[in-house]
């Protein structure tokens, strides 16, 4: 493996981290499992492909095929993030709210209907555009800092031509 698969991996596992914190502070309630689910501030999709992509970018210049792959793929995936995968996880909050329905109904139990304004829900699969961008900074900066802290060991090998 390359270093800008290792920054890439850190980067997700410190993402992953840094949820428990952040978390705490705007529920106050320690919650340790948040390391292995999905969604949550910031998303480690971003952060994993905004490190590669900048690492890519510094170490072998924008005008890469390989900056240009991990750049489309890394837009692709951060879509995705906070796109399909959010809209998904909103409509299997809205499913299993219409299976306990079905539920009280088959048992006979009386089922009182009441409006109710509709509410955001919380996602569980995907990420919110803030948790996206948050995700892209903490990747840029973990990029930044991979490529300084490799490019001092880094050694650039002569090539000679000859005729």
């Amino acid at each position: 493996m390359n270093k800008g698969v290792y920054l890439a991996l850190f980067s997700i596992a410190l993402a992953q981290g840094v949820k428990i914190p952040i978390h705490y502070f705007k529920k106050k309630e320690w919650r340790p499992e948040l390391f292995w689910g999905t969604g949550g501030m910031p998303s480690s999709h971003s952060a994993g492909v905004s490190t590669l992509t900048t690492y890519i970018a510094l170490q072998r210049g924008l005008p890469t095929v390989d900056f240009a792959l991990s750049l489309v793929y890394g837009l692709i995936v951060m879509y995705d993030a906070q796109g399909v995968r959010r809209q998904t996880g909103d409509l299997t909050l809205k499913v299993n709210s219409m299976n306990d329905l079905i539920e009280k109904i088959q048992k006979d139990e009386s089922v009182e209907f009441k409006e109710e304004k509709p509410k955001k829900l919380k996602e569980m699969l995907g990420h919110e555009p803030e948790e996206v961008i948050g995700g892209a900074l903490l990747g840029v900066l973990v990029g930044i800092l991979g490529h300084k802290c490799t490019k001092k060991n880094r050694k650039i090998p002569k090539f000679t031509l000859r005729f």
